[in-house]
């Protein structure tokens, strides 16, 4: 290949990559890549070919290519290259790469084999999460710079309390509680599916208090409980703005409680909730949806 045919190669892939044109994109630039592997532009090339690839899903290919990128950049400077490699070697599970390309970002992880899973190391986080009814933004742990298991009961359907998620890397949005800003990332791939059905009781509290000590019971067994108050819709642009959360949207009286756990058990937590008082607790129509 002739260096001016390289050159009207790449105007096409970047005009593709502003078009979102990806697959052209990232087909084209490997076509240069295959002849001028390490030119000083090189980096961009297969940064961007890789980065195509992300777009597209096709984790082997953005693997690969994510390496060359990551080859070339500078470690220990937040060079994005490795952030986009660490997302693709997670989703293989290549571990040993996966540590290094986030420590060549200038994230530290402990070393080790298998998953990489510090508690608390890196705080909460929203994950938008695809779901049959469209989009759905939910608390989540995050394990990882890029996993993170979910922590709310999904109201739409298709997704599970626990499920562990790999996102992506930059923020869609934010949620302020309690002044605190929580990023809201957009799910890339369902990394290990929960074990653990959605159900739907309808509840009768007299206090707000008793459907938090409902709450507090589940979580108490590594369950979850979301009183369906507490689910609000937002258009996509406001979703991925600020949102504000002021006060407790949880409220007394008769209403739906999304929960995850075995129906029986769900059963038996739900009974000693509503034996705990004389009066005001009662529950029924307990049922799967998920």
């Amino acid at each position: 290949m002739e260096r001016a045919e390289a050159r009207r190669l790449i105007e096409r892939a970047r005009q593709a990559f502003d078009a979102g044109e990806w697959r052209q994109c990232a087909e084209t630039y490997e076509q240069v890549l295959a002849h001028f592997p390490d030119e000083e532009a090189g980096g961009v090339w297969w940064y961007d070919a890789a980065l195509a690839y992300k777009f597209l899903r096709d984790w082997p290919k953005a693997y690969a290519l994510g390496r060359e990128a990551a080859a070339r950049a500078p470690r220990g400077e937040g060079d994005p290259a490795f952030w986009n490699l660490g997302i693709a070697a997670t989703v293989l599970r290549e571990w040993e790469v996966a540590r290094d390309a986030w420590e060549g970002f200038g994230v530290p992880v402990p070393e080790g084999e298998g998953p990489i899973d510090v508690d608390g190391a890196f705080g909460m986080a929203c994950v938008r999460l695809e779901t049959d009814g469209g989009q759905e933004v939910v608390w989540a742990r995050r394990l990882c710079p890029t996993r993170a298991q979910v922590l709310s009961v999904p109201f739409t359907g298709g997704r599970r309390f626990g499920e562990v998620v790999v996102h992506d890397g930059e923020p869609k949005g934010e949620r302020v509680v309690d002044g605190q800003r929580i990023a809201v990332f957009d799910e890339l791939v369902l990394f290990e599916p929960s074990p653990l059905p959605t159900l739907v009781v309808t509840v009768n509290a007299a206090e707000a208090a008793d459907v938090h000590a409902l709450v507090g019971l589940f979580a108490e067994e590594g369950f979850g409980a979301e009183p369906k108050s507490g689910f609000v819709l937002h258009c996509g642009c406001c979703s991925e703005g600020t949102v504000e959360y002021e006060g407790d949207s949880v409220h007394a009286g008769a209403q739906e409680v999304a929960l995850a756990a075995p129906l029986e058990e769900a059963g038996r937590i739900l009974g000693a909730w509503s034996g705990q008082v004389a009066i005001g607790r009662s529950w029924s129509g307990l049922r799967a949806v998920c």
